[in-house]
């Protein structure tokens, strides 16, 4: 079958959704499918249609790239009529998405990915009737977890098809004795502050220890054993997280799924994050967990591993066979039926 991903933000710029759009895209094409994604921005990415340029505005936490113009609507349509289903990523983010899941002219379903904030909840609530008649237009309706899911669960038809990766893509070989790696942008739920407040008091009892920060520009000034790469190749991030024998993710906050701790587990570390349920929904028993904030609670966590090489390895081999639940060829197969339901849903 043609599917049609429509995707609300920029492929060019750096973020979850995006990352699962684009892996989506290939799993389909790799099991036989036809894919096409149109989005805002442009990209170089196989079968993809632009909708226009991209605007940046906040949400979420983020800087949330999304196409306003007036014109956006009509390219979504003009390229969904030329698919057998549409494939609605962020229904309500428009105008790429709202627009398709308003006007679809192919079977559609629709997948949420977002842990909305306070505010967001507070909308999805009181615009209730609207959307729940929008939302009957999906014949299939997704989340990437029950965090995320919580926008529509009082339909009482949302299935749970999680994130995925490429688990073979990472390997965990070579690993570097004393090795630290974080994975994410500068935005503040993310949380790097607190792990380079926590690292002083790491490199006290640990002064081998290293730190490389991936995917952020430095903050602050620098600090011993902190190396910033900033923004990686898909194959320098892979061997960055294959060197390191743990994996940190000190997340705040708005996370629903957790990608880049499946990253981690899959390259074979030891993980040390957040105790926000989307990670441990993710991670389960393989990780560590500190409350949210916790610079002292996060330095002795990874202190704890770092003493324990023996322990750390043993994690490591753990997350590595739990992760595949998350492999790619899984989360496409889900969404192939769910594309099938979608297309015999009377």
């Amino acid at each position: 079958m043609k599917v049609g991903l429509v995707c609300p933000y920029d492929l060019a710029i750096p973020g979850g959704v995006q990352d699962q759009v684009i892996r989506l895209s290939r799993w389909l094409r790799d099991a036989g499918h036809e894919a096409v994604i149109v989005a805002p921005g442009d990209s170089s990415v196989p079968g993809f249609v632009s909708a226009g340029p991209a605007t940046v505005i906040p949400a979420n936490g983020a800087a949330t790239p999304v196409a306003l113009q007036p014109g956006a609507g009509a390219r979504v349509l003009e390229t969904l009529r030329e698919v057998d289903v549409a494939h609605i990523h962020e229904p309500l983010m428009p105008q790429v998405s709202l627009t398709a899941l308003r006007r679809s002219p192919v079977p559609a379903i629709g997948t949420f990915h977002a842990d909305p904030s306070t505010p967001a909840a507070w909308v999805y609530r009181t615009g209730r009737p609207l959307t729940s008649r929008w939302f009957r237009r999906l014949r299939v309706l997704t989340a990437v977890s029950p965090i995320a899911a919580r926008v529509v669960d009082y339909t009482g038809r949302v299935r749970i098809i999680p994130n995925g990766i490429d688990v073979d893509d990472y390997t965990p070989e070579s690993k570097v004795p004393q090795s630290v790696v974080f994975l994410g942008r500068n935005d503040e739920r993310k949380g790097l502050p607190v792990l380079l407040a926590a690292w002083p008091e790491v490199r006290a009892t640990h002064p081998g220890a290293t730190l490389t920060v991936v995917g952020a520009d430095q903050v602050g000034p620098s600090r011993k054993g902190v190396s910033f790469v900033g923004r990686v190749s898909e194959e320098e991030k892979v061997r960055y997280l294959a060197e390191a024998t743990i994996y940190c993710a000190p997340n705040l906050s708005g996370e629903s799924f957790g990608i880049v701790v499946a990253e981690g587990m899959a390259a074979g570390c030891a993980v040390v994050a957040s105790g926000l349920p989307a990670f441990v929904r993710v991670a389960g028993d393989t990780a560590s967990y500190v409350a949210p904030g916790d610079v002292a609670g996060l330095a002795g966590a990874i202190r704890a591993l770092l003493s324990d090489p023996e322990e750390t390895s043993r994690r490591g081999v753990a997350a590595r066979r739990a992760v595949r639940r998350f492999d790619g060829a899984v989360v496409a197969a889900a969404y192939i039926g769910a594309y099938e339901d979608a297309r015999n849903a009377s």
